[in-house]
């Protein structure tokens, strides 16, 4: 149901044939990556946490970053804490493992990190855990309806992103 429901989410910006569903797993990052024969980096992870007010907020990121709790805490004016495994689907309006960055409910606030800007195509979630959307920074950027581009990641290991 929800890939559909991206499905139609799509249409409405002619970008419907983007959407990919595959016969295997791309819940997770290395999934996904391996499912669409890509960079891990590539995957533009959506990660959910509670925005104090009730809502929540999604922070899309490269696949290859971490959330860094002290940019995240200076850009935002709160502690990262993440949504509750029960809490995804009722605040973002997806399950695990599929959480997409577009067609949330109201109460969801979309952020996007700029350690996706490297990348000519990244690939989000498609509603489901074995589906994903390819699409540019920019068509991300639109179909989102981002609150706009933050940087609060650093990339796996330390590093901050390039």
């Amino acid at each position: 149901m929800s890939v559909e429901k991206v499905r139609s989410y799509l249409k409405k910006y002619g970008m419907e044939d983007r959407l990919q569903v595959f016969p295997v797993s791309s819940a997770t990052v290395e999934l996904a990556a391996q499912a669409l024969h890509t960079e891990p980096a590539r995957i533009a992870k959506s990660i959910s946490f509670h925005d104090g007010t009730g809502g929540c907020l999604l922070v899309v990121t490269a696949g290859d970053t971490k959330i860094d709790n002290a940019k995240f805490k200076a850009r935002f004016g709160f502690k990262a804490r993440m949504l509750a495994p029960a809490e995804v689907e009722p605040l973002t309006g997806y399950p695990v493992g599929g959480v997409c960055p577009f067609g949330n409910p109201p109460g969801a606030a979309v952020y996007l990190d700029v350690s996706l800007r490297r990348f000519d195509r990244v690939y989000p979630a498609g509603g489901s855990a074995d589906s994903c959307v390819r699409l540019s920074c920019e068509e991300l950027a639109a179909v989102s309806r981002s609150a706009g581009w933050v940087d609060v990641c650093r990339r796996a290991g330390g590093a901050r992103p390039a």
